[in-house]
């Protein structure tokens, strides 16, 4: 089964926790890790902009990775979210496989629970 890294930016660590927590709770990651602060520029609306942030990359299943994003960008503050998912060509199958695991449906179905 494919897997990816979906990851974001996010100026508030405590949303980026509670953004980590309910896709958690709802199975939809296997885990999700915060790191920085992050010293971030970029153009937006015409104009350069800086601003400390906190990254967040979080392991899924490939075909979970829709729903991950629309609950990303559903739950983060940003007008315009950096959220993006890039591909795992491989990895340690014992770690690969546990992705798969932890991510199963108990019930053949991945609801929104929480957030």
């Amino acid at each position: 089964m494919p897997h990816v890294q979906v990851q974001f930016a996010i100026d508030d660590p405590e949303r980026a926790d509670a953004i980590v927590e309910a896709l958690l709770a709802d199975h939809l990651i296997a885990c999700g890790q915060r790191t920085g602060p992050i010293h971030s520029r970029y153009w937006w609306e015409g104009r350069r902009e800086e601003a400390d942030e906190w990254l967040v990359l979080m392991k899924t299943r490939a075909d979970l990775a829709p729903a991950v994003v629309d609950a990303i960008t559903r739950q983060h503050p940003y007008e315009t979210p950096e959220v993006v998912t890039l591909e795992l060509v491989g990895g340690a199958p014992d770690y690969l496989g546990w992705i798969d695991e932890v991510t199963a449906p108990a019930d053949g179905w991945h609801g929104h629970t929480s957030g």
